[in-house]
């Protein structure tokens, strides 16, 4: 009985100073971990990683164009805009927003690094806003870019550019939504739809044409603006960028022919609802109504009507009105579509001859 009573008594006593041990290293434990002494001495989380990979590729742009002297009978050469602009390779492209160049004479780059240098412009392209210019220099430095990158919301993004002329600025913030449509001008065909990332990472006057980096400073878009209710100047916390993968390929296009070539139909159209569309068609779940048509374009050509219900392109099935005009933009001109529409209950296949989009062609340095 004694030996039990000491055994269960020392066993107590044991635990006993296993739990004061554990009360009195507790609060020392993560500094432990982490071999500090002091909490002041802990990592602080930073994104100067980043910083330091795509800001040197973040360039300042100054454009200025020839205008009526109001004290003689002259033209001067004045400043007109400010954005900023992002160097894509080491060949002298720079990647900017149409609108910070349009209706320039002359546009500047400047560097930071110091350089200030003249640019040339290669091509730009009205429906997505973007413009590739040219820069010749030695040395350039070149944004990390990852053809396979996927963004998703929620990523912590980091916007570059060069607010209010006031310099490089870094602002940071998340991606909050994907898949937007680009607010330019939308009419028949409009290639002005485009999905646009949205951000809470402050975007101001000068920040169009920069960058939208990711943690480890590869391009994620091109900063394109902030949404702003009327005339009022406040964001709200909504800004938009164009997605790294669309701008390098409108960049490619540019380079490579001057232009983007886009195939143009002439419909615009509305997306039916499901029970709709099965109202007209109990076999038929979705399309789009064509409400409006260019009277001398190719859908009027090739036989549709306004009132159609279209089904399928070349056999896709139609699921949205972008859908829709991502298909018919990505066909070269002159090519041969089949349409399948619902036209009084019945459905018929009808041909299109796909033409070249020139509505904006005279925007772009062809």
């Amino acid at each position: 009985m004694l030996i039990s009573a000491l055994r269960y008594l020392g066993k107590a006593v044991l635990l006993g100073l296993l739990l004061a041990g554990l009360l009195f290293f507790a609060p020392r434990l993560h500094l432990l971990n982490f071999g500090l002494s002091d909490p002041r001495e802990a990592p602080a989380l930073s994104y100067a990683y980043a910083a330091s990979q795509a800001g040197p590729a973040v360039v300042n742009i100054y454009t200025r164009s020839f205008q009526h002297s109001a004290l003689n009978d002259t033209k001067e050469l004045l400043p007109q805009s400010l954005g900023s602009g992002v160097i894509m390779s080491r060949r002298g492209y720079v990647l900017t927003n149409f609108h910070v160049i349009s209706d320039a004479d002359q546009i500047i780059v400047a560097l930071q690094d110091g350089r200030i240098l003249t640019a040339e412009l290669v091509g730009a392209d009205v429906p997505t806003d973007l413009a590739v210019l040219s820069i010749s220099a030695d040395n350039l430095p070149e944004i990390p870019q990852d053809p396979q990158l996927s963004p998703l919301v929620g990523d912590v993004v980091l916007a570059i550019g060069n607010p209010y002329n006031v310099g490089q600025t870094i602002t940071q913030g998340i991606i909050s939504a994907t898949g937007r449509v680009g607010l330019s001008t939308m009419g028949p065909d409009s290639n002005g739809r485009q999905d646009l990332l949205q951000t809470d990472a402050a975007i101001n006057s000068g920040n169009s044409g920069g960058a939208l980096v990711n943690t480890r400073g590869e391009l994620v878009g091109i900063n394109a603006g902030a949404y702003h209710l009327g005339t009022s100047q406040e964001g709200y916390g909504i800004s938009f960028a164009i997605p790294y993968q669309l701008a390098k390929r409108i960049m490619d296009e540019l380079i490579t022919h001057g232009r983007v070539k886009r195939g143009y139909v002439g419909i615009s159209s509305v997306q039916i609802d499901t029970v709709t569309a099965k109202l007209q068609n109990e076999q038929i779940s979705q399309g789009l109504v064509i409400e409006n048509m260019d009277s001398e374009g190719p859908a009027v050509k090739g036989g549709l009507q306004r009132g159609d219900l279209l089904l399928r392109i070349n056999d896709k099935p139609i699921n949205n009105v972008r859908n829709a005009m991502d298909i018919i933009a990505e066909m070269q001109p002159g090519t041969k579509a089949k349409f399948t529409v619902l036209r009084d209950g019945k459905q018929r296949v009808q041909t299109i001859t796909v033409e070249e989009d020139v509505r904006f062609s005279k925007s772009n340095n062809n």
